[in-house]
């Protein structure tokens, strides 16, 4: 979720030329990657 959010957020970033937006974009889309590989760290840890 946070990492289609943050794709959305950088294309809109860089329509209006924010870089403000750009960066919160940015971390957004890290904050998506991260999560989704805690997630697969935890379903390996689970067997």
């Amino acid at each position: 979720m946070h990492a289609a959010k943050g794709t959305v957020k950088e294309k809109a970033a860089q329509v209006t030329n924010n870089p403000n937006l750009t960066a919160d974009a940015q971390n957004e889309k890290l904050a998506g990657i991260v999560k989704k590989k805690v997630g697969q760290i935890e379903k390996v840890l689970e067997k």
